[in-house]
């Protein structure tokens, strides 16, 4: 292993979606899995900014926590020697904002357990300086999600972190690396490295690259892609264990791929054409698929169950890649709280209004920045138990300073308020919530890549190699286009239709990137999607949303070859996940929302039965 320009395929696994993924998984590819690569994904925008902070705050002090995700050394402790053993090479993102003191942690290990084993970190993703540099010479920074200038945003930067792509790692790789911790990288990142480094593509391997892009998006989130988070869970195959298996990517030196399974005894779970169109729509942002090192575009992509468990992926076109990279910028956004209160019963409806004009004039609502009244559940009609009648509702604030929402200010005036209320008033007895704590606030942009100090490091060789930017490039694209369907038929020329939740018969899935929201439906049977893209307008969208639309840009497009239809909600989710005052706060409820929704279906497609 290691020379490059091979032609059999290189398979690639992945051990971990989130720093709250399985530790085991990567102990068991490490022992049994048939890959040349493990990849695994820790990082996300919300411990951007927790380890961000927690880094800015923690300057000058020796002991404090190093800012890297410590999970990861509990997944690779008992995985490394196995590593050595068998010959996989790692790559990971989990160094978040401390790359090098995890490269230092590593690099103890494999030396306490006598192998040989060469590792290296990538350096670049940290720009809080590059930032300020730019912001004095005059540089505008627009964020992605909602249009706003750097320069309005009521809050001081205090972090800054870019999303770097594959050559880092590709090149560590192709100077002996056995593993490559990293940073903020691109999440598929180590996957397109990994098929680079295999397969000997250059910077121009355009089409290649793009291909990798999408199967490093098919893994990156580890078990979504075998049925986690998939509206057809009902229908997965059972194992002993209601455990998943991981998946593996196995690419080819054209960069199509196979989607596959490791197989752990007893695990259940599967990759099908559904499963992969499931993740396939997940966290993207229209038809372009942005990477610092190429562009995606996905629109015609091609989905071909090809065995048991296992999908060929083509037909992925491209654009070259942009001259920037996106930056999450982090600053303190001050404090939040919230207390709970219980309604049950009748005139739930009148209660809630009753309790929030009540608390809206007793509190001292001109020094918080934001009260919010949320209710969730309700009343069933003549319930069977009490927690069937009961509708939870949550009086969340936010504020500039902590004293704002000292209880004495916030939770106790909302306590206080419960022996002239709605009947039945009861407040949640657990008071933690409504001690203020702090949040953080999170500014999505772009930074021109020739400002980023890329730098792979192999310490034991004593080389540091610097990645240059791409020089051949097209510029990014803020706003992609609005696709509207066309030669689409009156709903009622499909048949009779009856009355149904849109998740009767159609899939969906849908994610956050900053306050942006992505909502992707796909049905099960071609003849089925010239209803789907009939019915889904934006239009619809607007209607099906109700309240939550908030009366910004909807944009649409079509992915035919898979049945697929999918929306980006701009600044749907209240700033991001850091921040956000609502309970969905990653957006991954969105899509369950919208297939709740009653709409017109076709009585042919419904007696095929429901998803």
């Amino acid at each position: 292993m290691g020379s490059t320009g091979r032609h059999q395929p290189v398979r690639v696994a992945a051990a971990s979606g989130s720093v709250t993924d399985l530790v085991e998984n990567l102990t068991d590819l490490a022992k049994n899995a048939e890959v040349d690569f493990i990849v695994g994904d820790w990082m996300s925008e919300y411990n951007m900014t927790i380890r961000g902070s927690a880094k800015v705050a923690n300057v000058g002090t020796p002991d404090a926590e190093p800012a890297f995700e410590h999970t990861f050394m509990d997944a690779l402790e008992p995985a490394v020697a196995d590593l050595a053993r068998r010959g996989i090479k790692l790559a990971v993102n989990a160094g978040s904002s401390d790359t090098e003191k995890l490269y230092n942690t590593v690099n103890d290990l494999v030396k306490s357990k006598g192998l040989n084993l060469t590792v290296a970190w990538v350096e670049g993703d940290e720009v809080f300086d590059v930032l300020q540099r730019c912001k004095t010479k005059g540089h505008q920074f627009r964020n992605i999600t909602t249009g706003q200038n750097l320069d309005d945003w009521p809050f001081e930067p205090i972090y800054a972190q870019c999303y770097l792509g594959s050559w880092g790692i590709t090149e560590a790789f192709r100077h002996g690396a056995d593993i490559v911790v990293c940073g903020r990288v691109a999440d598929a990142a180590p996957t397109m490295a990994a098929a680079a480094f295999w397969h000997g593509w250059g910077r121009t391997s355009y089409r290649e690259l793009a291909h990798s892009l999408i199967a490093g998006h098919f893994i990156e989130c580890s078990c979504y892609v075998t049925g986690g988070n998939f509206t057809g869970f009902k229908s997965l195959p059972q194992g002993i264990s209601p455990l998943l298996n991981l998946p593996v990517a196995t690419i080819n030196s054209d960069g199509t791929f196979f989607v596959g399974l490791h197989k752990t005894p007893g695990r259940s779970g599967q990759v099908s054409v559904d499963t992969c169109r499931s993740q396939l729509l997940y966290e993207i942002q229209g038809k372009r698929y942005y990477n610092s090192d190429i562009v995606a575009i996905i629109d015609q992509i091609k989905l071909e169950k090809s065995g048991l468990d296992s999908v060929y992926v083509s037909n992925i076109g491209f654009e070259k890649p942009p001259a920037t990279t996106k930056v999450g910028i982090t600053a303190k956004g001050g404090f939040q709280a919230e207390v709970h209160y219980f309604v049950v019963g009748l005139d739930a409806v009148e209660k809630v209004k009753l309790l929030e004009r009540q608390l809206r004039h007793y509190l001292d609502t001109d020094k918080l920045t934001l009260l919010k009244f949320t209710t969730s559940g309700g009343s069933s009609p003549n319930p069977n138990s009490q927690d069937e009648a009961t509708l939870d509702v949550r009086i969340f604030a936010q504020a500039p300073t902590e004293e704002a929402l000292s209880p004495k200010n916030f939770a106790r005036p909302c306590w206080n308020i419960v022996m002239m209320t709605y009947p039945g008033a009861t407040f949640a007895v657990d008071a933690r919530q409504g001690v203020p704590k702090p949040y953080l606030e999170y500014f999505v942009t772009t930074l021109p890549l020739s400002h980023v100090n890329h730098v792979t490091n192999l310490p034991s060789m004593n080389k540091s190699i610097s990645i240059s930017p791409p020089t051949d490039t097209v510029p990014y694209v803020f706003e992609q286009e609005i696709q509207e369907p066309t030669d689409v038929k009156p709903l009622h020329a499909f048949g009779p239709s009856i009355t149904a939740p849109l998740g009767y018969i159609v899939h969906a899935r849908s994610g956050d990137k900053g306050s942006d929201c992505n909502v992707g439906f796909y049905v099960r049977h071609a003849d089925e999607y010239p209803w789907l893209r009939s019915l889904l307008s934006v239009e619809r969208m607007k209607e099906l949303l109700q309240k939550d639309y908030n009366g910004k840009r909807i944009e649409r497009f079509e992915l035919p070859n898979i049945h697929a239809v999918h929306f980006l909600l701009k600044d749907h989710l209240d700033r991001g996940v850091a921040s956000s005052s609502t309970y969905d706060v990653l957006g991954k409820n969105v899509a369950e929302y919208l297939r709740a929704k009653h709409v017109q279906i076709p009585e042919a497609f419904l007696a095929r039965g429901k998803i």
